[in-house]
């Protein structure tokens, strides 16, 4: 009776355990917060713009980042895996003015990402959870008509946008404070869109020649924000 007993008390504390581990993996989870993405333009530079729009001053410049928000709205199977859909804008100036040069009326410009693929969480007692994803999806890229002035003459474009394949590969790190929230420390991806510059440039500045441009760019995205788990 006493080795059944003991037995029976066993059962009871593994299973006690096994259902605190599954407790402790929430079902579902959502991210949001800030973006920054580093921009990789495809070779654009400021004198190519200078060129391609006839302009002999060197009034251009290309930025080097946008600014926006991510979010993520993730299914977990199980303490380890899970899918994770990925939702992101970004907005920005892509055509800058060169250095000690004033320009008005540069056109800006915006961009939304739908994605969703594996993500591998590391979980275990402590607070911090790393994760790893692969995630695949689609990045519209739109930039608004404008007039440049400031320049020898001025510069119209044309509104322009153009959909095409993205992808992200990276991970993050997570710091639980309640059982219920978590703060998303950092979140680091390669950022990989598939947008032919030379057309969409092309395409906004009717009459210019744009060639040489890359037809795939590797961003760095870096965001962080609030995590809610259910």
């Amino acid at each position: 009776m006493t080795r059944l007993a003991a037995a029976t008390i066993a059962v009871i504390i593994l299973l006690g355990s096994l259902s605190l581990a599954q407790d402790a993996t929430p079902k579902m989870q959502v991210f949001g917060g800030y973006s920054f993405l580093h921009l990789d333009n495809g070779g654009l530079t400021g004198a190519d713009l200078d060129f391609a729009l006839r302009e002999l001053n060197s009034p251009f410049g290309v930025a080097s980042s946008f600014q926006g928000w991510n979010a993520e709205a993730q299914y977990n199977a199980n303490r380890w895996f899970g899918i994770v859909a990925d939702f992101g804008g970004r907005y920005g100036t892509p055509i800058t003015a060169a250095r000690g040069k004033t320009l008005s009326g540069l056109p800006k410009a915006n961009a939304y990402s739908l994605m969703i693929g594996p993500v591998l969480s590391y979980r275990t007692k402590s607070k911090l959870t790393p994760f790893i994803h692969a995630l695949f999806g689609f990045d519209r890229y739109t930039m608004d008509a404008s007039t440049i002035t400031g320049v020898s003459s001025p510069v119209t474009s044309s509104a322009t946008t153009f959909t095409d394949a993205v992808a992200a590969l990276g991970g993050g790190l997570d710091y639980k404070v309640h059982r219920l929230f978590s703060i998303r420390l950092v979140q680091l991806d390669d950022f990989y869109t598939t947008h032919n510059l030379n057309k969409f440039y092309d395409t906004a500045f009717p009459g210019a020649s744009f060639f040489g441009l890359s037809t795939k760019e590797r961003n760095l995205r870096i965001s962080t924000g609030v995590v809610v788990q259910f």
